[in-house]
């Protein structure tokens, strides 16, 4: 449309822009996701389409998705993985231009693998997914779609041949050439493989040649500097398949695999998917200014420093929809104070002063009654989790009683790796149970979240807190919701009143669950980590700890820190406990004679007013058209003349 954003800034520019992802978050109808990569991915195309980018999005089509959690009586984490219909899921087989189902292949491991190519539509953004469980395949080959994030490295590596290869094939079995490749994250980075050898096949040119139009096309976001989350697969493995391959197109594999290096020196080193996708782009992204200066660090030896400043790796800080996560009872409110374009205003920085402007009573009132909506929930959820435990129904009805909406709530949710640090709350009992049970100023906390199936430290951790949930000083006053998912996620965020996040700095590249918990009034308490120190002003919520460098905590490697790290914890552990209650319990308690928490509403007003603008997907998308995609749409346009 002529009337978008995208449009209206660059007339001349076409597109499209392909955007490469393995999971994607847009609702829990749809389970091809697994959490914040999924969850941002989701929110990017939504913005795409909200501003009218000419962008179209790859990923695969899961038959049992990411795994259903369900805790046992003594807190052990079960993984239940249910097999969706694709006839009931939002989405139809992509036709071709004979109106017939587009079907691929790929080559692997010395036979065809088909692929067929389903659609899904996010607006104007079409969502094509890739789907192996097809009768033309090999039954031991119909699998490989089946489990997001498998924990098999070969079958990973096959999920991301799928995705890079059969994704840049599905794209031109649809008639479509990308002038932009955007790969989010490193996992999509075999689509280079295919468009090289096309470029060297088609184009007769040589390798260094193929490679330079490849970095002049294409953007790459890194999404954290944990070691687990940059994918690596052993040279043997990569040899067996890319070998061949190679052999049949000409193609040196020294050369190739050698793309995929972390360094320089000695041979047979791991092919590393995030070196890979460094090394074939000319954009390079972090996801926070945080995130972009410690990638830099990491990934320096990789990058020339006499390259261009916009081919250096620069932040793009991460964003979220906010049609998607605010609660419909703020949004009516919102509609109320600022008529129809309410939009426009909370997402702008002139609408700070109309938000602090805004009468307290009935901020208030909408946030307790989102409360309630997250109090119905909650006890829903316990009640079939707890019948399923084997509780009576005696025992069963007393949790209608749980949960106290006008009780201070803390809410933590999020996938429970080690270093996001979940058990920090729980460090000191004595300090806790003080806190929970006191009768006049009392606490509740709420925390939710998955650990992946080969993460048995993350399980081990969700048992133990699942336990001490279970004991008697802090039984119905800490809850462990299971099945931590988006419908849970927008439960959390629109109802609790403070945002918890812990991990070890700098660890966490983003974050966004604390930019959805802002945006419906609540306030972070968080580690300088991520995106918080871009959102934190003094008065908008509250830093654990200090915002300091710590020099020995050494992430060059993409490795976890290990010095020090009881110190750290002991450290951030006594300034949670400090600021929980010196300032967040009686600043929530403190009320006017009408009962309402003055100075609590004026810094939800804040929280509000201050994070939403900087902090919307529509801004994060126009960040990435302007710096990224734009700016590689207008080279092409102006030495050659053509779009």
């Amino acid at each position: 449309s002529a009337e978008t954003w995208f449009a209206k800034r660059y007339p001349d520019l076409g597109g499209p822009i392909a955007y490469f992802c393995m999971e994607y978050g847009l609702d829990p109808c749809l389970p091809i996701y697994s959490g914040g990569l999924g969850v941002l991915a989701g929110d990017h195309l939504k913005s795409a389409s909200d501003l009218g980018l000419p962008l179209v999005g790859v990923g695969l089509l899961y038959r049992n998705g990411y795994f259903h959690q369900n805790i046992d009586a003594d807190g052990r984490q079960q993984h239940i993985y249910p097999e969706h219909d694709f006839s009931r899921l939002p989405i139809r087989p992509a036709a071709g231009h004979t109106g017939r189902a587009v079907m691929v292949s790929i080559p692997y491991d010395g036979r065809e693998l088909h692929l067929q190519v389903w659609i899904a539509l996010v607006g104007r953004v079409p969502l094509l997914l890739l789907d192996t469980d097809v009768p033309q395949n090999d039954s031991a080959d119909r699998p490989i779609t089946s489990i997001l994030y498998t924990p098999g490295r070969e079958m990973r590596l096959a999920q991301e041949l799928v995705l890079g290869i059969g994704g840049a094939r599905a794209l031109e079995a649809l008639g479509i050439a990308p002038a932009v490749w955007h790969m989010n994250e490193g996992h999509s980075a075999f689509l280079q493989f295919e468009r090289l050898s096309r470029r060297m096949r088609e184009h007769d040119e040589s390798f260094d040649a193929a490679i330079a139009e490849l970095r002049r096309t294409s953007v790459f976001t890194t999404h954290t500097p944990v070691a687990a989350g940059n994918e690596v697969f052993d040279a043997p493995l990569i040899r067996d398949y890319f070998d061949p391959l190679c052999a049949e197109l000409g193609i040196d594999p020294e050369q190739w695999l050698g793309l995929g290096n972390n360094d320089h020196g000695e041979p047979n080193q791991p092919l590393n998917m995030t070196a890979l996708a460094i090394r074939t782009s000319s954009r390079i992204t972090g996801v926070s200014e945080l995130n972009a200066r410690v990638a830099g660090k990491m990934w320096h030896h990789l990058i020339p420093a006499n390259r261009p400043e916009n081919e250096q790796i620069r932040a793009i800080t991460n964003g979220v929809h906010h049609p998607s996560w605010l609660g419909i009872e703020l949004q009516e409110l919102f509609a109320s104070w600022f008529g129809e374009r309410w939009p426009q205003v909370v997402t702008s920085p002139e609408g700070r002063e109309a938000v602090l402007a805004a009468p307290d009573a009935p901020l208030w009132e909408v946030h307790l009654a989102q409360k309630r909506h997250l109090a119905r929930f909650l006890r829903s959820r316990l009640r079939d989790q707890f019948a399923r435990h084997g509780l009576s129904p005696r025992d069963l009805r007393k949790l209608e009683h749980t949960f106290d909406p006008e009780v201070l709530t803390i809410g933590f949710a999020r996938r429970f790796a080690t270093y996001k640090r979940a058990g920090l709350l729980f460090s000191d009992l004595h300090r806790l149970r003080r806190l929970v049970g006191n009768s006049e100023r009392p606490l509740q906390i709420l925390l939710a979240g998955k650990a992946h199936p080969a993460d048995k430290a993350g399980q081990e951790l969700i048992q133990h807190i699942f336990q001490l949930s279970q004991s008697e000083a802090l039984k119905g006053k800490v809850f462990f919701v299971e099945d931590y998912d988006m419908r849970v996620g927008r439960m959390l965020v629109q109802g609790v009143d403070v945002w918890l996040n812990t991990p070890r700095r700098p660890l966490e590249a983003s974050g966004t669950s604390g930019m959805k918990a802002a945006m419906n009034g609540a306030l972070n308490c968080s580690i300088a980590d991520g995106w918080w120190p871009e959102g934190y002003d003094g008065e908008n919520g509250w830093i654990i700890g200090t915002t300091a460098e710590d020099p020995t905590r050494d992430t060059s490697a993409g490795k976890e820190p290990m010095a020090g790290e009881a110190k750290h914890d002991r450290e951030d552990g006594l300034a949670l406990y400090d600021l929980l209650e010196e300032q967040i319990v009686p600043i929530y308690y403190d009320r006017n004679a009408a009962g309402l928490p003055v100075e609590w509403l004026r810094r939800m007003k804040e929280a509000i007013a201050t994070i939403t603008p900087k902090f919307a997907s529509d801004r994060m998308v126009r960040d990435y058209a302007e710096l990224a995609y734009g700016s590689l749409l207008e080279a092409m346009v102006a030495p050659a003349g053509r779009v």
